[in-house]
């Protein structure tokens, strides 16, 4: 059995809507009560035991007690919010994350996450037929209706309610599945990962070039960022002229809707570049999966990489992250192997005999051997290094 995410975009009414921004609001009240308690616990007694998730739990009646409208939101989906504050102190106490932060109602995507509870949340439909129209029941909101082309599991493990910025919801099902695997094909490749192209192989042809989605809506982009930038500007000094007339309910920035509407555009634009990169990466790592048994990558360090302000931009529109999540997950879905490479000198050895010839500046794509006279193209041999590492 293997644990997988559906993503379903959701359709709630007006009376859903509003219970969402209501759990949204609940949640990130219990997050900051919570982490303020922590930080004060660990401020005043630095050598006491740090609390765990159970502890937090115990707290949640008391809370409740102390401001009632807790109550009115869906109660796993605070327990859930304890669990997820503790891993994120953790992840700061292992060093790979930074301190917990307070989480503010502006900010632009909100979520909540709902434990499956004595059935409390169950699929809606006839699941052995593909209807156009399903739905999910859930705690608090009753039946959310989703279009969707997939049968939904009769067992779902957790779901996840989320607001974009664009004003679209989404829910993510946690669900469990059969291990399905892709016939077996005997074949590994090695992978450098690249800016010119985002893979090139250990074998000569294979080349995934680069696709520059941001190009495309660069000047649509660039024109609404100056109107929500002038915009944001004009509005300001209007609220800072209501407080010099000492208005008695001055304007704030959600009072003018240009601004939101300049805003929304943004969003929208960010959300197409986003989404055509995801879809390009997933039909990408399905191909790879489906056609080899073992693959090799470099295991790069991409928050380092992003430092070089001259490649910061076309390092992130490569989304190395994202493509080695990808690979990851369904790696282990269809009994394939990942392996992770340490990228040094990688681009440096000769691929042929092993030779060191120093390091290269990127300007050079292709060099010779002087110690067995190959010629190597600069990617391609690292792929090859890559993939001797891994697999000998």
């Amino acid at each position: 059995m293997v644990t997988k995410g559906l993503k379903l975009r959701i359709y709630p009414n007006k009376q859903q809507r509003q219970q969402l921004a209501q759990n949204f609001g609940c949640t990130r009240f219990v997050w900051n009560q919570m982490l303020a308690m922590l930080n004060e616990r660990q401020e005043n007694n630095p050598k006491s035991s740090f609390l765990n998730a159970y502890a937090l739990n115990n707290l949640l009646p008391l809370l409740k007690k102390e401001h009632p409208f807790l109550k009115e939101a869906e109660s796993t989906s605070l327990q859930v919010t304890n669990q997820h504050l503790i891993a994120a102190f953790h992840a700061f106490f292992r060093k790979e994350k930074g301190h917990p932060k307070f989480k503010t109602k502006h900010a632009f995507k909100q979520s909540y996450t709902s434990k499956f509870v004595h059935g409390n949340i169950q699929p809606v439909g006839d699941h052995g037929i593909r209807l156009p129209k399903l739905g999910i029941r859930l705690p608090k909101l009753g039946i959310l209706r989703f279009k969707a082309g997939q049968r939904i599991p009769e067992t779902i493990k957790q779901v996840t309610l989320s607001r974009t910025p664009t004003g679209k919801y989404f829910a993510v099902l946690i669900v469990e599945g059969e291990n399905q695997a892709f016939p077996k094909t005997s074949k590994t490749v090695g992978y450098d990962l690249g800016v010119k192209d985002l893979l090139v192989g250990s074998a000569e042809g294979l080349r995934w070039p680069t696709t520059r989605f941001d190009h495309g809506l660069a000047c649509k982009l660039r024109l609404w960022q100056r109107k929500l930038a002038r915009r944001q500007r004009l509005a300001k000094k209007a609220i800072a002229w209501d407080h010099h007339q000492k208005l008695p309910v001055p304007r704030t920035l959600a009072d003018f809707k240009n601004v939101a509407k300049a805003r929304l555009q943004v969003a929208l634009i960010h959300e197409k570049i986003a989404n055509q990169r995801a879809d390009k990466l997933h039909k990408l790592t399905a191909q790879l999966v489906k056609t080899y048994d073992r693959i090799a990558m470099e295991n790069l360090k991409t928050k380092n990489l992003l430092r070089n302000h001259t490649l910061a931009r076309a390092i992130a529109n490569q989304a190395w992250g994202e493509l080695r999540r990808q690979l990851t997950y369904k790696c282990a879905w269809y009994s394939k192997e990942l392996v992770l490479v340490n990228p040094y000198k990688t681009s440096q050895l000769c691929s042929t005999c092993g030779y060191d010839d120093g390091k290269k500046a990127l300007a050079i794509r292709e060099w010779t051997c002087p110690q067995c006279g190959t010629h190597h193209d600069r990617d391609v041999n690292a792929a090859k290094n890559i993939e001797h590492l891994a697999f000998g």
